[in-house]
């Protein structure tokens, strides 16, 4: 692998850190968060734990707009912009809604670098390792995970303030994040849409990639028709579908309200609180190491093949998840069905996800595509977890871990009769095969 190229890539990805990181970090402070500003379980998930999510969705949604319109490499510099004031100002909030508000600012970085990051990654990346360097984006997520559960574990008890530290530490890794913005090329791809075509060249040749600004020149006019396109032409219909299903079963496997309430679901299993924390940490490490199991094969064995392992895992270890609420088994056995849970997820859908969305689309659509994949997980990131303090005391944790079993039955088929594999491919060829005439 090029060094130059994975240097680069890697830069990008870090917004994946943030983005983990952010996400999971408000799982050690939310129950401290509750008691301290004494909130129902209602206004709870909608204002402290929702706003965040509510902000993903609006990044998606009008990530896609920065994106194309001012590039790739200027979104994730105001990405890392917005992690830092969103740490910053939650660690010195002191009521809900502001509190709401400043995650709200963090949840627009995480939806945009949901569309800017794979699209800039893959449009560098050649077609042989843009799995893997894709695949860095969901590394990185897995890795701010990781370190979050870990922060929150050895700020727990640290003062009457320990949530200010666990919110507001994030706002290291993000001032580092943005400096490194700075100093990564623009996208090739992207210049060549904004008719930069000797510019695009230069970086081409910088790069190394074998790939001629003529090529992506041909592609273009090949796919652009008189007058605006978007994802929503008939032509588009299967990419946007692609797209659509694989977010909406990422989210309906249940992992972001999992990695949300972890140490609350582990206590629901009977879990003293310390121990809830430190499980949470092994959930982390579980995930990594998946991770990177999911990263070494993508480019091998392919997207299609990792979805189907995942798909059964998913099946197999949250059925399991819902039979021991039922039956009320104590002690360590929710925590290893989750470790599964986890592993499952990591090698299927947490590795493939980025990278086939921002495989689908054609060059002159791809932020579009990208934002409406990303939309789509993040409106259900938003409902889902945003639902889970309700569902969890009104009906109980079994049939909730059972209704997620059940939707991983339909991913099953949705990976066996629709998914078409793309390891290897490259971009240009690919908006062929996937089009819809």
């Amino acid at each position: 692998m090029d060094s130059k190229i994975f240097k680069i890539s890697l830069i990008a990805a870090l917004a994946g850190f943030l983005f983990g990181f952010d996400t999971v970090v408000i799982s050690g402070a939310e129950k401290k968060l509750q008691l301290l500003w004494e909130t129902s379980d209602a206004y709870h998930g909608t204002v402290v734990i929702g706003m965040a999510l509510f902000g993903t969705v609006i990044g998606a949604i009008f990530g896609g707009f920065p994106t194309n319109r001012f590039g790739r490499k200027r979104t994730l510099i105001w990405i890392g912009v917005l992690y830092s004031v969103s740490a910053i100002g939650s660690a010195l909030s002191n009521d809900p809604v502001t509190f709401g508000i400043f995650r709200f600012l963090g949840g627009i970085g995480i939806g945009a670098s949901t569309v800017a990051a794979p699209t800039y990654i893959s449009e560098i990346a050649p077609a042989d390792q843009r799995g893997r360097l894709v695949g860095m984006y969901q590394f990185n997520i897995v890795f701010g995970i990781l370190v979050a559960y870990f922060s929150n574990y050895l700020l727990n008890g640290i003062g009457d303030n320990d949530w200010r530290w666990m919110v507001g530490v994030e706002a290291f890794p993000a001032l580092i994040y943005t400096a490194f913005a700075f100093g990564i090329p623009k996208s090739p791809r992207w210049l060549v849409t904004q008719h930069r075509e000797e510019e695009a060249a230069g970086i081409l040749e910088k790069l190394g990639l074998k790939l001629s600004v003529g090529d992506i020149v041909r592609d273009l006019e090949a796919n652009v028709q008189a007058g605006a396109e978007t994802i929503f032409m008939k032509k588009y219909r299967f990419p946007l579908l692609l797209a659509f299903l694989i977010a909406f079963f990422n989210q309906f496997s249940g992992i972001n309200a999992f990695l949300y309430y972890a140490p609350r679901i582990f206590e629901l299993a009977g879990l003293e609180e310390s121990t809830a924390l430190l499980s949470s940490i092994g959930i982390g490490v579980t995930n990594l190491v998946f991770t990177l199991l999911g990263i070494y094969l993508i480019d091998r064995l392919g997207r299609r093949t990792l979805m189907y392992y995942g798909s059964f895992g998913y099946i197999v270890s949250l059925a399991l998840v819902a039979a021991a609420f039922f039956f009320n088994w104590t002690g360590m056995a929710v925590p290893i069905f989750l470790f599964v849970f986890i592993a499952s997820h990591a090698i299927g859908q947490g590795a493939v996800i980025w990278v086939f969305i921002s495989e689908v689309f054609p060059n002159h659509l791809r932020g579009s595509g990208q934002s409406f994949g990303c939309s789509v997980h993040w409106v259900l990131a938003w409902l889902i977890p945003s639902s889970v303090p309700f569902l969890m005391s009104w009906i109980g944790p079994a049939p909730v871990f059972g209704f997620f079993a059940f939707m991983m039955v339909l991913q099953l088929l949705f990976v066996h009769f629709m998914m078409p594999e793309t390891k290897g491919i490259s971009l240009e060829e690919l908006s062929k095969r996937l089009l819809r005439k």
